[in-house]
């Protein structure tokens, strides 16, 4: 049997890795995201305490009542300007980024770039 690993088993092996790298603290909480083939998912989370402080996603209802149907970047901007505004108002401005494994393109630079843009550091 051969070693044949689907892109989604070696973004698992990816996100793995890099989560040994990378961890969220209450002065700096991690910034993880998740992006399916429809939805993209942004958390800020305090990993010593286990609590996530934020949470913003393309699958809100703000998100779906929209007249022209945006494009997929166009909404990772909004969800990515969202969960800086929520993390914010929980008192939250330097995050630590985790891509979750996923290349920093598209809709993930998206994301980061209007969170950026709202007022987060990372």
């Amino acid at each position: 049997m051969g070693k044949d690993k689907t892109s989604r088993v070696m973004r698992a092996a990816r996100h793995i890795r890099v989560r040994g790298k990378i961890h969220g603290t209450s002065d700096r909480p991690r910034l993880s995201l998740f992006r399916s083939l429809n939805h993209i998912y942004a958390q800020v989370i305090d990993d010593i305490q286990g609590n996530t402080l934020a949470f913003a996603s393309s699958n809100e209802t703000q998100f779906k009542q929209v007249e022209d149907t945006p494009t997929k970047q166009e909404i990772s901007s909004s969800v990515g300007s969202l969960i800086a505004e929520r993390a914010k108002a929980k008192g939250v401005a330097k995050v630590v980024f985790d891509k979750g494994g996923y290349k920093y393109h598209g809709r993930v630079k998206a994301l980061a770039e209007a969170a950026r843009e709202a007022g987060l550091e990372f």
